[in-house]
């Protein structure tokens, strides 16, 4: 790291307090003003929940549409017989089709954001779980990804839908806008996506659900959040 970008980092990081936990509405003011790079960052939130991904009871998977969207422009892919071709098109998918698809995802091509199938075609694409299931981007009933209304799947993507999923060490991070939001927006993106993922608490998941949650920016220093704003979202 260069002495430059050293620098910034420290400024930023003298911002926040170590021995304080701020509220929600305190963070999403702070995490702008501590981004100090020349492009529009994006805003991150983590949290360590209280589950055991090991045990697929305990699997927190899901997906949100952030009322202010990510901030982020969209590429879309839909794996789709011919029938369905049409329909993603003229919903703003930015890739339609299906063999070309597959092969140049097998050659190693992953470059979307989201990729959209309809059931029919789930066993021909179902080989390519060892490519896209790493990256994020297999299809997946759950999270709306796997459906026979491409139009609607599409739109939702461009507008600001995002799917999150656990990590194996019980961290779920999501991004959830730019630091060029204003910092209502921030929070607006930040509560939705804080009370989907408390509804989605495991039955099985005993004690804290919600252990400790920091918010970022790209290259920017952790603010954490303490639990009472974060579980009252």
């Amino acid at each position: 790291m260069s002495t430059k970008r050293g620098k910034k980092y420290q400024e930023a990081a003298e911002l926040i307090d170590p021995e304080l936990e701020y509220t929600l509405e305190e963070a999403c003011d702070l995490v702008k003003k501590t981004s100090k790079v020349n492009f529009d960052a994006s805003v991150d939130l983590d949290l360590r929940l209280g589950v055991d991904p090991r045990h697929a009871d305990q699997m927190v998977r899901g997906s949100v549409t952030l009322p202010h969207g990510t901030g982020k422009e969209i590429s879309v892919l839909a794996l789709v017989n011919e029938a369905k071709q049409e329909e993603a098109e003229e919903a703003g998918a930015d890739h339609v089709g299906l063999d070309e698809y597959i092969e140049k995802i097998e050659e190693g091509w992953t470059d979307v954001d989201v990729i959209i199938a309809t059931p029919d075609v789930m066993g021909q694409i179902g080989k390519l779980g060892r490519i896209l299931g790493p990256r994020g981007l297999m299809p997946n009933p759950k999270s709306g990804t796997v459906t026979n209304d491409v139009a609607e799947a599409v739109e939702e993507a461009k507008s600001g839908k995002i799917d999150f999923r656990v990590d194996k060490y019980g961290i779920l991070h999501a991004s959830i806008g730019r630091v060029s939001f204003d910092a209502r927006e921030i929070r607006e993106n930040a509560l939705e996506f804080l009370r989907t993922v408390m509804r989605l608490r495991p039955a099985s998941a005993k004690g804290l659900y919600i252990r400790s949650a920091f918010m970022s920016s790209t290259m920017g220093p952790s603010i954490p959040l303490s639990r009472s704003s974060v579980i009252s979202a």
